[in-house]
């Protein structure tokens, strides 16, 4: 790997390696960095939970510790760290009933929602792509992991991110998925206002023809 990982990321991964743990870049942050785009922020994940990242490193906060996420501020950035875990079937749309922690990035991967976010990069620079992220990357594709019926359905607010995911990169949508989207934005219906007018407030800020796109795929005007 030629280009050079973050130095926030290498200097916590010491931190984390130092009492036992791992830490990877996840999500965003490993998708961009593959891409050659700037991150902002650093998404990462570890095996370490909330309660041990606690012991080590100062000024974390995490106000959803029972989710196993937590964050803080280094170097300027936003640093968000989630333990890996395992998710339940969801409920009312948008939680799952149950989360198991593990420590293993083969079963952390599934609970994702898009291939190219579930790319996991270690502090060596090695890379773990258990859904064919890279593959889609090459091809500029956003596509679902496992049954898109199943990861819409679930949480509907990834309609939303599939199609701010579109806006930001200039990727296309797997067919299937675009289909499963279409079929079932009325589901939007059912989230928190907040959430997704907070999504659709993303989009309008990466492209001002956002709202063609929200047309396209039936999501009503009173968002």
């Amino acid at each position: 790997m030629d280009k050079p990982l973050p130095q926030t990321f290498l200097t916590l991964a010491d931190i984390f390696e130092n009492h036992g743990h791992k830490l990877y870049m996840i999500g965003g942050s490993s998708r961009d960095f593959l891409l050659g785009r700037e991150c902002h922020d650093l998404d990462l994940c570890s095996d370490a939970r909330v309660e041990e990242m606690n012991e080590f490193l100062e000024d974390l906060k995490a106000p959803y510790a029972h989710l196993g996420s937590a964050y803080l501020k280094m170097d300027g950035i936003r640093v968000d760290i989630t333990t890996l875990r395992e998710e339940d079937e969801y409920e009312d749309h948008r939680h799952p009933l149950k989360i198991t922690f593990t420590d293993k990035i083969e079963k952390d991967y599934k609970r994702r929602d898009f291939t190219i976010n579930a790319i996991y990069i270690d502090k060596d620079g090695k890379i773990y792509d258990f859904a064919d992220g890279l593959k889609d990357l090459r091809f500029y594709l956003i596509r679902a992991i496992g049954n898109p019926y199943t990861r819409i359905v679930e949480d509907p607010l990834r309609i939303l991110r599939a199609l701010r995911f579109k806006l930001l990169l200039n990727f296309d949508l797997e067919p299937h998925l675009a289909q499963v989207m279409k079929e079932n934005a009325h589901l939007l219906k059912l989230l928190n206002p907040d959430k997704v007018n907070q999504e659709i407030h993303r989009m309008q800020m990466i492209d001002e023809n956002y709202f063609k796109l929200l047309k396209e795929f039936n999501i009503l005007k009173r968002y």
